[in-house]
């Protein structure tokens, strides 16, 4: 029989072997952890021997339990829950999401508060799962209401195609959405490639424990770059390098493909405008003689793709894009970017975690991974042609709409090594519309860089912006937004979306004009004369 001395030298053994792979691989990436036999402490995302937790800690555990499992405690988050034995342990984004990893399924936990908002934990069941309306692409198997250790269960399961594109795709689901009372839903959601049978033993294993501690990020992003030619390379450095001073870019709905609105705005300004906007759909290829327009006048494109059609039914392009059905678009997409050859500012599907955009996983799912697997799948067709005259921009929106757990904004990062500048997007949207308000520029900006700077270690972007005049004063809103955006000083470049949203009727109802009156072109002008308005660096003659 082993004596108490030999026990705990058996199991100061076991930590430091756990202490020291997860120290080898944290130097490169911040890689799950393992369960294993015997209790495991999580404590600010680093295994632990001795968890003495403070009330700014974030304690969890992970511990044997029966029939395959093991339990899960987090102790920030006010939950226990059984989780697949074999699964790997991922807390790095503890105030959003925990993440259980095993061979054949993926089990994520969220907690949604919703005190204070408009929404309720009975509105979060009913509209987060509206995309089971499409039945055409989902299989419902399952969608009831339960009561569970004496919490309002919604149990909805479906199951969709298995997907060519994703290796060993998780194409059933279960979401188990748990009110612990009127306003908090704790929400498991599990992915599998095979069939689901054991969400109810999953259900009922969830328990309430008295939380302590507070949920931390403990998952560490990188400064990296994907493969630049020495035009794009030259580009990247001069406008996006830690020095670079912040330029101006525009939206101007017929430039380029004309520049006879945008020559006399740009005179009006006193400014030439380096980056211009130019959004498409899949409804036409790349469109590689408006890259060129813009060129010969030493102008680069944010190209923004957006994987949905204009006029007809968009709804499973996601889903067959991913089943290898677009592979000939892209590759011929792929295949015109290499003709060109020169830099491009690809933003592809931005806005993703906004409900009024078709690619949305709101409407697929509810699985970000899948908008992730997209923009992977994308990028390597790019690869597979040789295209390195990209620099891919990852844009959420800087309210994500529904605001839930699952669709939070860092849900849908699909890595370092995949981006080249981190997108910032917020509108003052005005009153015009019901729900909407009045945002001043730092209201919008100075908390989303703030959050934004925590994360991401690559230099920012404000793909698109504008104030609308409806509800305030636009020439002042101009006027601070000016004094304030040089204090923001990973922000590179900024681009004012130079156009009009209109109403059912057809009626303006945010206007975003930089020369709506002459007050606000004045206001522009004089805004705009602390910045440099150098034209990007350009070959001479064709390529």
């Amino acid at each position: 029989m082993m004596n108490h001395a030999s026990k705990e030298k058996k199991e100061e053994k076991r930590l430091m072997l756990l202490l020291g792979i997860w120290f080898i691989l944290s130097a490169f990436t911040p890689i799950p952890i393992s369960a294993a036999s015997g209790a495991i402490f999580i404590l600010n995302g680093e295994i632990t021997a001795e968890p003495v937790a403070g009330p700014e800690d974030d304690l969890k555990k992970i511990e044997p339990a029966p029939a395959g499992f093991s339990r899960f405690t987090d102790y920030a988050n006010g939950y226990s829950i059984y989780v697949p034995g074999d699964s790997y342990t991922d807390v790095s984004l503890s105030p959003v999401v925990n993440v259980f990893i095993s061979s054949t399924s993926r089990m994520e936990i969220y907690y949604d508060n919703f005190y204070g908002t408009q929404a309720d934990a009975y509105q979060y069941m009913e509209y987060g799962n509206r995309f089971a309306r499409n039945t055409r692409d989902h299989t419902v198997l399952s969608d009831q209401m339960l009561n569970i250790n004496g919490f309002d269960v919604h149990l909805l399961k479906w199951d969709r195609r298995k997907l060519a594109k994703i290796a060993d795709d998780k194409n059933h689901y279960a979401s188990i959405e748990m009110a612990k009372n009127g306003n908090e839903v704790y929400t498991i959601l599990i992915k599998s490639s095979q069939p689901i049978a054991n969400e109810l033993n999953i259900a009922r294993s969830f328990t309430l424990i008295e939380r302590r501690g507070t949920p931390k990020f403990s998952k560490h992003f990188a400064h990296s770059t994907t493969l630049l030619n020495d035009e794009t390379r030259k580009l990247y450095d001069e406008y996006f390098g830690m020095d670079s001073p912040l330029r101006w870019g525009i939206f101007e709905v017929s430039a380029p493909q004309t520049f006879e609105t945008l020559d006399p705005l740009e005179t009006s300004v006193n400014y030439q405008f380096p980056i211009l906007v130019r959004y498409q759909s899949l409804d036409e290829h790349l469109p590689l003689h408006t890259l060129e327009q813009a060129y010969q006048r030493q102008r680069y494109l944010e190209l923004t793709l957006q994987t949905f059609y204009q006029f007809q039914d968009t709804s499973g392009v996601i889903y067959d894009i991913l089943d290898g059905k677009y592979d000939e678009y892209f590759t011929e997409y792929a295949v015109r970017l290499k003709t060109f050859g020169h830099p491009v500012l690809f933003r592809l599907n931005n806005e993703m975690n906004g409900d009024w955009c078709l690619y949305s996983p709101f409407h697929y799912s509810k699985d970000p991974e899948l908008y992730k697997a997209l923009w992977r799948y994308v990028q390597n067709v790019f690869a597979a042609n040789g295209v390195d005259n990209v620099l891919w921009v990852w844009n959420p929106h800087d309210l994500s709409l529904p605001d839930f757990k699952w669709n939070h904004y860092l849900m849908y990062y699909p890595g370092d090594e995949y981006v080249d500048i981190i997108g910032l997007t917020g509108y003052n949207t005005g009153t015009y519309f019901p729900g909407e308000k009045w945002r001043e520029f730092a209201a919008i900006y100075s908390e989303l860089y703030n959050d934004y700077d925590r994360h991401f270690g690559k230099p920012f972007m404000i793909t698109e912006f504008g104030s609308n005049s409806v509800g305030g004063d636009k020439v002042a809103w101009l006027s601070s937004m000016f004094s304030e955006i040089g204090q923001l000083s990973k922000i590179k470049i900024a681009i004012w979306w130079n156009g009009i949203d209109y109403d059912s009727k057809g009626v303006p109802g945010r206007i975003y004009l930089l020369n709506e009156t002459p007050e606000t072109t004045a206001a522009f002008r004089q805004g705009l004369a602390k910045f440099p308005a150098q034209l990007l660096p350009k070959a001479i003659g064709p390529r």
